[in-house]
């Protein structure tokens, strides 16, 4: 989109960060945490680290894939990590950024830290 991206056409950094964004709500709903869950028991997943490495630019009108994987998980936080792609028309896709993010489990409104579900650890491709 035109918002993303600069005067020269090339995607913006804070357009990655909602790229993340989006496939790890789309992962944690996977979890079982999609907004109506979320909501009903009040527990959230917070973000408490996101790094993110930009590999070469992507610009105006380049589509983006993003996978999102769980790469570890720990008593109370897990971490994520995200491929960015930009896809060409070959099939092949050419990383355009990587990022990880760290998320703990928070209850609200108290805002403490829950436990991870020991049945997430499934989730982790080896």
């Amino acid at each position: 989109m035109f918002y993303d991206t600069d005067c020269g056409g090339v995607v913006s950094n804070i357009a990655y960060l909602r790229f993340v964004e989006r496939a790890r709500s789309a992962l944690f709903a996977e979890l079982g945490m999609d907004i109506k869950s979320m909501n009903e028991s009040q527990l959230f997943p917070a973000v408490i680290r996101t790094e993110i490495d930009y590999r070469s630019p992507a610009r105006l009108g380049d589509e983006i894939e993003v996978t999102a994987t769980l790469v570890e998980v720990q008593k109370v936080r897990v971490s994520c990590e995200f491929h960015l792609l930009v896809k060409s028309d070959d099939g092949e896709g050419k990383e355009v950024a990587k990022a990880k993010q760290v998320v703990a489990l928070v209850q609200m409104p108290s805002g403490k830290p829950r436990r991870t579900p020991e049945e997430w650890g499934s989730y982790i491709e080896e």
